[in-house]
């Protein structure tokens, strides 16, 4: 069976020390790359900074669906006191004007009792 070199090919002569030692000076310049690119994904700046992505990506997401939900939330809001043509419905809006100011008034007169 002919010898195997670094590469995997056959070769049908024996290896020279020069030709090992261009195979070792390879491998060990393979090695730095693949040691610094390592330490490049290790160090804290850089874990810092995929983190700091994440949740900017994961906000993101979430600020959009909120969005998206109180936009749809506001549009169903909107079409019970908006008939088609875009007119107010006021035997919608006025019940629902004076349970607002109903509310207000019973907040005040809770915080004045609180206070008083």
């Amino acid at each position: 069976m002919a010898p195997v070199a670094a590469s995997g090919k056959d070769t049908s002569a024996p290896r020279t020390t020069a030709q090992i030692e261009a195979d070792i000076a390879g491998t060990r310049d393979r090695l730095a790359v693949t040691l610094d690119e390592l330490a490049m994904r290790v160090h804290p700046a850089t874990v810092a900074a995929q983190a700091k992505a994440k949740v900017r990506a994961s906000v993101e997401q979430k600020a959009g669906q909120a969005y998206v939900a109180a936009s749809g939330a506001l549009e169903q809001t909107k079409s019970k006191f908006v008939d088609e043509d875009g007119r107010l419905r006021t035997e919608r809006v006025v019940p629902a004007a004076l349970v607002g100011v109903g509310v207000v008034l019973l907040i005040a007169s809770v915080r004045r009792r609180r206070k008083g």
